[in-house]
């Protein structure tokens, strides 16, 4: 089975039998305690880097600023995916920090709801938008920047439980 698959009709569920879109209804969905967490990369050259770790870079604190944005995204999410359902976040972490080969940033964000679906549109999301906001911020120093990738690494409640990415160490 594809996941995204409505299993009794071997569809996707988005897509009734007539292929006209819609919202799916989570209304009689109980809400339950949900968490999704996602990650995304900003690789750029040493010297870049070394502005942004520093805060020497030429807008200011570059990195508190992609903390907000990402805030920002996660939170407007319904507006900008057109079937995502508005969420309250009851949270949302953001961390950025050097990449693991020190190639660049890697950005985090963990969202939290209790409500009828997840959160995990959110967390990629925020990741996106922070992501973008950090290019946007030290572009002039290196246009050839490269975001991604941007994967989901896990998320738990709901009616699937918990999953994680193949190869992601849990969060």
């Amino acid at each position: 089975m594809i996941a995204g698959m409505d299993a009794a009709r071997g569809r996707l569920s988005p897509l009734p039998a007539g292929g006209e879109v819609h919202m799916v209804e989570v209304g009689n969905r109980p809400a339950t305690d949900r968490r999704a967490v996602a990650e995304g990369f900003l690789t750029m050259e040493a010297s870049v880097l070394a502005l942004v770790l520093e805060g020497r870079a030429p807008k200011g604190d570059v990195l508190a600023v992609a903390r907000v944005a990402a805030i920002q995204g996660a939170k407007r999410t319904w507006e900008l995916i057109p079937l995502c359902h508005p969420i309250a976040l009851t949270g949302l972490e953001v961390r950025i920090e050097p990449s693991a080969d020190g190639r660049g940033l890697r950005l985090e964000a963990a969202a939290r709801t209790t409500g009828p679906t997840g959160v995990e549109m959110e967390a990629l999301t925020a990741v996106q938008v922070g992501l973008l906001t950090l290019y946007d911020m030290v572009k002039s120093a290196d246009p050839a920047m490269t975001i991604g990738p941007v994967r989901l690494l896990s998320k738990t409640g709901g009616r699937h439980g918990t999953w994680h990415h193949p190869g992601a160490v849990p969060s």
